[in-house]
């Protein structure tokens, strides 16, 4: 059996074939390319022609390539941004990227229409400037909301691209519900959420569960294309959704799908909303039956690739493993920095971000590229540990390890670090989690397996894993000690 992923992160895109003879699932990466906000005025934006186009020509290459014709495909990209079409399906504007400031701007005036406790109490989202809902209400606040009155649906970007296959209008269950509108009771949109921020009920299209129905692509984009007929199945369209089900964890362990944006967290059968979870931004997250998702967001290798790019701009080219190697011949602990601070968010001048936001611990402040590239990683691991401990206080269980997945899995340094740092093992792979766990879905549907379970059985014996044991744990729990006195950091508040 054939199936066919493709996997948009907010740095590249990836279209996988992948074959189940039965036992094994095997993985081919068909087409990749690079991805970025491009920059226009005062705004960001996502190029969305070129990444629909770059999926058309991946699934295209996929199609010739394939022996057999593939049962169907998935999408899961990054979420919260999105698009407008009208009736005829043109599109209306170009993608915002969730690193545009034009949120940050307004976020005061955001909570005046209602506080950020009632807003995490109705939706269980983190509050953070990137949600779909926030930055709809910006829009709302800037006076650049006329399109919400005259579009015919607003839809995410996994939803846009299924959409420009298939012709149908929907919303995937996943990538709703972190856009800080749905009711998750209901499963559906949050009434008085859109209510508060005066967001059209109309525009939203109907949600529709992760592998629930099979959609075939349209006859337009055959004639257009000449790309043979396949089928489109909604499977996790999140990616974090579908990292998370591609971790073959077994037990309570922890999963940290480390891309970009680093998610560290756990899955329960049901949202967890309380006031702890408030406190510390601990984002409920939806998923198949029975694994939805409690994690935090830690800014991820996101300030590795900022400081890859800076130094680039320069004539100083290093790839990543050379960055995380120079770090590893570093001196450890020179210098604390709290890898989530407002900051970083946007892009740029990461150097003297760090230099302005890091607090000297045992030495001099960085200089070199080995010495920045170390307080980053370094920084990230501090940061899992306390999200862990966050978690375990929040639902009274204990994570026995934590599963990376994801690009970070390929990081044997810091997966080191964060093993160190946790005093527990650190069991590290598949790469292309997201990928795998879109396969998951589609494999459900078509009944070649027939639960996460049996899929995370078969995804431990198809794809290896590292598993980094601790050492030195008594000079990383000291260093981590001093590391949350100096940002005023507890799991215990």
């Amino acid at each position: 059996m054939n199936y066919l992923a493709f996997d948009l992160g907010a740095s590249s895109g990836k279209l996988f074939a992948a074959h189940f003879n039965g036992n094994v699932l095997s993985f081919k990466q068909i087409h990749r390319f690079a991805n970025s906000p491009v920059a226009l005025a005062q705004g960001l934006y996502w190029d969305f022609p070129y990444l629909y186009n770059e999926m058309l020509r991946g699934i295209g290459a996929a199609l010739t390539e394939l022996q057999g014709k593939p049962v169907s495909l998935g999408i899961d990209s990054f979420s919260n941004d999105f698009s407008f079409i009208d009736s005829d399906g043109a599109l209306l504007a170009p993608m915002r990227s969730y690193r545009d400031m034009r949120t940050t701007q307004c976020m005061d005036q955001i909570f005046s229409q209602m506080s950020p406790q009632d807003l995490y109490n109705r939706s269980g989202n983190q509050i953070a400037p990137f949600n779909t809902l926030m930055q709809l209400a910006s829009m709302k606040i800037q006076r650049k909301d006329a399109i919400l009155d005259y579009a015919y649906r607003m839809l995410l970007l996994p939803d846009l691209l299924t959409y420009y296959l298939t012709g149908e209008i929907q919303a995937e269950y996943t990538v709703a519900s972190v856009s800080q509108m749905l009711d998750f009771a209901r499963r559906d949109w949050h009434e008085e959420i859109l209510q508060a921020f005066h967001i059209p009920r109309n525009i939203l299209p109907p949600i529709v569960m992760p592998g629930s129905h099979t959609l075939p692509s349209s006859a337009a984009l055959s004639k257009a294309t000449g790309l043979a007929p396949f089928s489109v199945i909604p499977v996790c369209s999140h990616d974090t959704a579908s990292a998370f089900l591609g971790a073959p964890v077994s037990g309570s362990a922890g999963i940290l799908s480390s891309g970009t944006w680093s998610l560290v967290g756990l899955e329960t059968k049901n949202p967890l909303i309380s006031e702890y979870g408030f406190r510390h931004n601990i984002a409920n997250e939806g998923g198949l039956e029975g694994h939805h998702r409690l994690l935090c967001n830690v800014m991820g290798s996101w300030l590795l690739q900022q400081l890859q790019a800076e130094y680039a701009s320069e004539g100083m080219h290093c790839d990543f493993n050379r960055l995380t190697g120079l770090a590893q011949t570093e001196k450890p602990l020179r210098w604390f920095v709290n890898v989530d601070h407002p900051d970083f968010f946007a892009p740029g001048d990461i150097r003297r971000k760090l230099r302005e936001n890091g607090v000297r611990a045992y030495g001099d402040m960085p200089e070199t590229m080995g010495q920045y590239a170390r307080c980053i990683c370094e920084g990230l691991a501090f940061k899992y540990r306390l999200v862990v401990e966050q978690l375990e206080r929040l639902t009274g269980r204990t994570l026995p390890a934590l599963h990376v997945v994801g690009g970070g899995s390929n990081d044997s340094f810091t997966c080191q670090l964060t093993a160190n740092l946790l005093g527990r093992p650190v069991i590290a792979g598949p790469p292309d989690a997201s990928a795998i766990g879109n396969v998951l879905v589609q494999m459900m549907a078509d009944g070649s397996i027939s639960s996460v379970e049996q899929g995370r059985q078969i995804v431990a014996a198809s794809f290896p894993s590292t598993t980094y044991a601790p050492n030195d744990t008594g000079l990383w729990d000291e260093a981590y000690h001093h590391f949350c006195a100096c940002f005023s950091l507890s799991a215990l508040q």
